[in-house]
């Protein structure tokens, strides 16, 4: 571990078609995306319009993805991809831990950074709580994918102070009352 890097997005399309058609994103909306679609979102500016996507690099080779949305505001989100090959091997635990840091050392204040995940993704669950993330809330049928189905999703966040002092700080849902 400690040999990914990551580089800002600049619009390649050819290297995101390739990327993202060449995978199956089981635990995304649409777990088959399509050239057409990645050409319309590229031009639409969806990987960099109040985003910032680095690709996420091992040995100068793209394994994967890290977008990070709401960059501007005070409590972004993020979406993570890695190609197939590379899940399970402790690079999503690196990229995020990278993220939160990069996130939170940068200059205008962000309070927390909050992750939204289908319920029977068990590795993001485990990959999230590994990086101090903690689930505040279980959302019933919250998840629609492109094809219908309906998920239950789950909400995680981590809080700046919580990072600056190394802390994770659990929430106690059963001490409210309703």
């Amino acid at each position: 571990m400690g040999n990914l890097q990551f580089k800002l997005f600049q619009n390649e399309l050819n290297e995101m078609i390739s990327f993202m058609t060449s995978n199956f994103w089981e635990y995304h909306t649409d777990p088959n995306v399509s050239q057409e679609q990645i050409v319309h979102s590229v031009n639409k500016g969806w990987y960099n319009e109040n985003r910032e996507t680095f690709w996420i690099e091992l040995s100068n080779k793209k394994i994967g993805l890290i977008i990070i949305h709401d960059i501007s505001d005070t409590i972004p989100l993020f979406d993570i991809r890695l190609d197939s090959i590379y899940r399970g091997l402790g690079y999503g635990s690196e990229t995020i831990k990278w993220m939160v840091d990069y996130i939170f050392n940068l200059q205008d204040s962000k309070i927390r950074i909050e992750a939204y995940t289908r319920s029977d993704n068990y590795a993001m669950r485990k990959t999230l709580s590994n990086c101090n993330f903690v689930k505040e809330g279980y959302l019933r049928s919250a998840w629609e994918n492109k094809d219908g189905t309906i998920h239950d999703s789950i909400c995680y966040s981590v809080i700046k102070t919580d990072w600056e002092r190394g802390i994770v700080t659990p929430v106690n849902l059963e001490a409210v009352p309703f």
